[in-house]
């Protein structure tokens, strides 16, 4: 059993010891390493001035991706390439391309948004080459600018990749063996790790079964995978956590197959390990995980976490409802499969015993011939938590009868939920705006939302009501009714 995790930083291999399980990476930059060119802003993951890279080992090689420092742990370090905005500039001081460019295009008026913009797009470029409009607003959904505005940066970020230099200059292309090597050489001492400073643990399983015998002697200790929401616990509510047993790097729990029966997601993967595979086989889920949070915490959130943690609001619970998903629960003895529907029992209650923890996420396909849908609503389109979110999975008989229909919606109770009164009400019947328009009402059987700062409990309602309209309107294949707007103003 070890006693530190060792990371490279920049180009400097760190072995750390001391420090708490609640310690961020950004404070370890900013007062322990005076790595300044990280700032603080939000310190919740949603305006992007701390953002750095962080490099890890794939199947595909050395990955590198953008976090936010301010709510990554230092716990989750281990194995990893830190790369901050000090490590860009060539040895004589001259400017990376990227920052060039923003200098080129007016990217940047206070400069306090700046490095971390300027880390996003190093990120894009390394990972694109030709990078589209799209792409770019894409790696930029998760930085704020309230003075310069966005059009000089994304002009930056175009200028960039039009004129991509020597690989020799960029100190990630031009080291990445030797950072493989090293981080080679790091995963190869396959140790537990226990970091202890004034009686709080951080731990750090060597692999799936120790995490679950852990577990089982720690079962009150808070597992952290991409601490996207675990993160905001230390830094807005100010909770003190001991133990913290960190997942992120465990292999066994981040792998994504697909075969002709469904996906299977590890608990580990991300939202962006996701992105692709869910795109091409389950599309309406793919264009929702685009619209969670920003590409950092895309990076760094897990699908296993969004489910763990039981909120009500969570994005992926609905839909995975809707489509029938099941659960893979593990324990030191054992395993068992339970419907994710059946999860969730009361606000903050799952049922998950204290050594049990998610290991994997079965995502049925959708059947041949059915319809899937998933709506997210929110105040902003990008990078904003939902209002409400809801999902409908319809199969129709040859006589254009309801064959089966799932109905389900988060930020309407007190868990994501089914409507069942709905369906009960919809099973049966012909596909049709009179039955539609008579069961519209029965959604105020299955759900009681409350009002807050997202959204009235009488919004909320009358939206997923309409909802429903919509779902309706788009499978009977009325669209242009949906385009009402857009037909007036040409």
């Amino acid at each position: 059993m070890s006693e530190a995790i060792r990371f490279i930083l920049n180009g400097e291999e760190v072995t750390l010891g001391n420090f708490g399980p609640t310690e961020t990476l950004l404070d370890y930059l900013r007062l322990r390493r005076r790595l300044t060119g990280t700032k603080e802003g939000c310190a919740e993951g949603d305006c992007g001035a701390c953002t750095v890279l962080v490099g890890r080992l794939t199947e595909q090689g050395l990955r590198y991706e953008s976090v936010n420092a301010c709510i990554r742990f230092l716990g989750s370090l281990h194995g990893t390439h830190v790369v901050t905005v000090e490590h860009l500039a060539g040895r004589d001081g001259e400017l990376h391309p990227v920052q060039q460019a923003m200098v080129d295009c007016h990217g940047s008026q206070c400069g306090f948004c700046t490095p971390g913009f300027v880390m996003s797009l190093y990120g894009l470029w390394l990972s694109n080459g030709e990078p589209t409009r799209a792409d770019i607003e894409s790696a930029l959904q998760g930085n704020l600018c309230r003075c310069t505005g966005y059009e000089p940066i994304v002009k930056a970020a175009e200028q960039v990749s039009r004129n991509r230099p020597s690989s020799l200059f960029d100190p990630l292309e031009r080291d990445r063996i030797q950072i493989m090597a090293r981080l080679w050489a790091i995963h190869a001492e396959v140790d537990t790790i226990v970091v202890e400073k004034d009686g709080a643990r951080s731990i750090v399983p060597a692999s799936a079964a120790a995490f679950a015998d852990i577990l089982a002697e720690e079962p009150e200790a808070t597992i952290v995978a991409g601490a996207t929401d675990v993160g905001l616990w230390v830094t807005k509510q100010m909770r003190q956590l001991d133990p913290v047993i960190f997942i992120n790097h465990l292999a066994e729990l981040q792998s994504v197959t697909a075969d002709e029966t469904g996906i299977t997601i590890g608990a580990g993967v991300s939202y962006t390990q996701a992105f692709d595979v869910l795109s091409e086989e389950i599309p309406p889920l793919g264009r929702l995980i685009d619209r969670i949070g920003g590409q950092q915490v895309r990076n760094m959130g897990t699908i296993g976490g969004n489910i763990a943690n039981g909120s009500p609001i969570g994005d992926t619970p609905p839909p995975l409802i809707a489509l029938g998903a099941e659960l893979t629960l593990r324990t030191h003895s054992g395993r068992r499969t339970i419907s994710l529907e059946d999860f969730f029992l009361a606000y903050g209650k799952q049922d998950r015993l204290p050594s049990e923890f998610v290991e994997k996420i079965f995502v049925p396909r959708p059947a041949e011939g059915s319809h899937f849908a998933v709506y997210k609503i929110s105040k902003r389109r990008d990078e904003d938590i939902s209002a409400l979110c809801g999902a409908f999975n319809l199969t129709l008989d040859g006589d254009g009868k309801v064959a089966k229909i799932r109905i389900a919606f988060g930020g309407m109770a007190a868990t994501p939920k089914r409507a069942k009164h709905v369906e009960e009400a919809l099973f049966g019947q012909v596909w049709s705006w009179g039955v539609i328009s008579a069961v519209r009402d029965l959604f105020d059987e299955d759900y009681a939302p409350l009002t807050d700062w997202r959204a009235t409990a009488e919004y909320r309602s009358l939206t997923a009501k309409n909802l429903l309209t919509r779902f309706f309107l788009e499978t009977a294949g009325q669209s242009h009714e949906l385009r009402r707007f857009e037909l007036e103003e040409a």
